[in-house]
């Protein structure tokens, strides 16, 4: 065994007695210097998978431009350990601007890597996930970054956002607005995700407040946050100011819980166990299909069913992250047409969007119509009724599959096993199926009824 290989394996040898926890690890030269930090959900996982005989002995131009190169110039390795993988991108952003290690180097070139905006000028700051940190509209704002991975960052603030309720709308919310209490927030307010600033479900102090314990979040260990807001919480029991007492208490039991896997139990259950999608794998397919620079939050599709064209309706329905939200499902007995799906989607879709078209609530991202690309135009034809647009409108069409966007003639044609076709197919037969429910529904009470 050449020197070279007996120290990669003495290297895998350690890299397995790690701890099974997240962290960040610091790949070192001869000399010490580190050369390369990254992360990891599991330590020992990750690390040892540089050092595995089969990475060791395979070509170099199969090892990939970052690991080839490592191996010939890593002669030890330090860690550490992180409360969750949260901190470990935090960890590993804050000593890649420290350190500047030569294998990290893509960094360089800021434009093309993901930051973190705090719009702190604002009466109620926004998080944001972007790539130009300097546009006009950021003039002031709090940036973290940059990330090495926009992917696993979207997942970090979706999780913080259950623990400190931020807004990520692009809404120009001001405390002097008084048409903000007629405002109807989007989904993520009756999920708990968001306060809702936009229709004034709270104070400008306790958004900020909000916000600042975020920030402190970021910028410091969990165990010491958790510190601070047990104290503040006991201050303000004593100060008997309860509100804000159980605030803090809801934070701090949602931070002990961030590293806390989702199931079933949690009210996301899908109607049938034929949705096998990854909702989060799904939805990042989708996006990069579609050409959305956003995380996919909110997506909403409408189908419409009828027998012979007689009882027709229609139905809403509404997965948010991925997943049903049986609060949002909305039925619609078609009171207009008969026989004329047409005519039943613009139907729908103005009855459904009115308060949106009218600027009074947020569209979803995603608004997904049942059919071809005539059920497309109905529902756009609709939609140009009104003064406000939704962001992005797609149709499924059945048989090929073909997806069809606005603006646009020619169909996108997605191989059987895309993750994004797999989540739009799953959301149209919930569609589906609810609009069928609701029309035998129909049925029955007009046979009982003659």
């Amino acid at each position: 065994m050449s020197d070279r290989a007996a120290k990669l394996d003495e290297l895998l040898k350690k890299a397995r007695q790690l701890p099974k926890a997240p962290g960040v690890y610091l790949m070192k030269d001869g000399k010490g210097v580190v050369v390369y930090v990254g992360k990891a959900a599991v330590l020992p996982d990750r690390v040892s998978s540089y050092f595995q005989p089969a990475t060791v002995k395979a070509p170099a131009s199969s090892l990939g431009p970052k690991k080839a190169p490592l191996l010939d110039v890593v002669d030890d390795f330090d860690i550490i350990e992180c409360e969750g993988e949260w901190e470990a991108l935090l960890t590993e952003n804050r000593l890649i601007k420290d350190i500047h290690p030569r294998f990290n180097e893509r960094l360089t070139d800021d434009k093309t890597f993901p930051y973190l905006v705090v719009t702190t000028r604002d009466d109620y700051p926004g998080v944001f996930i972007t790539r130009e940190p300097g546009h006009p509209d950021y003039k002031g704002a709090k940036v973290l970054g940059p990330f090495t991975s926009v992917y696993a960052l979207r997942e970090s603030i979706q999780l913080l956002q259950r623990v400190f309720k931020f807004r990520t709308c692009t809404l120009d919310i001001r405390e002097d607005d008084d048409g903000k209490r007629y405002f109807r927030p989007c989904l993520l307010y009756p999920i708990k995700q968001c306060t809702a600033p936009c229709a004034d479900k709270i104070s400008k102090e306790s958004y900020r407040a909000d916000i600042n314990r975020f920030i402190r979040f970021l910028e410091s260990k969990r165990s010491v946050m958790l510190r601070e807001l047990r104290k503040e919480m006991e201050e303000a029991s004593s100060e008997r100011d309860y509100e804000r007492a159980a605030v803090l208490r809801d934070q701090i039991k949602a931070i002990e819980k961030l590293d806390e896997r989702g199931s079933k139990k949690d009210g996301w259950q899908p109607e049938t166990e034929s949705f096998h999608v990854d909702p989060k794998k799904g939805l990042e397919s989708l996006r990069k299909t579609l050409g959305i620079d956003n995380a996919i939050r909110c997506v909403e599709c409408i189908d419409i069913a009828h027998l012979q064209g007689n009882e027709t309706v229609g139905s809403k329905v509404c997965f948010i992250d991925g997943r049903p939200f049986k609060n949002a499902y909305r039925r619609y007995k078609i009171k207009t047409v008969t026989n004329d799906d047409y005519a039943a989607i613009r139907e729908v879709v103005s009855r459904r969007y009115r308060e949106a078209g009218q600027g009074n609530e947020l569209y979803p991202d995603v608004i997904i119509i049942d059919g071809g690309l005539g059920q497309l135009h109905a529902a756009l034809e609709a939609f140009d009724q009104l003064d406000a647009k939704p962001p992005m409108v797609i149709s499924l069409a059945k048989k090929e599959e073909l997806i069809y966007m606005q603006a646009k003639s020619e169909p996108i044609r997605l191989g059987r096993e895309n993750l994004g076709l797999k989540f739009c197919q799953a959301i149209r037969d919930e569609a589906h199926r609810f609009a069928q429910h609701y029309h035998h529904v129909l049925r029955r009470k007009k046979v009982v009824g003659e």
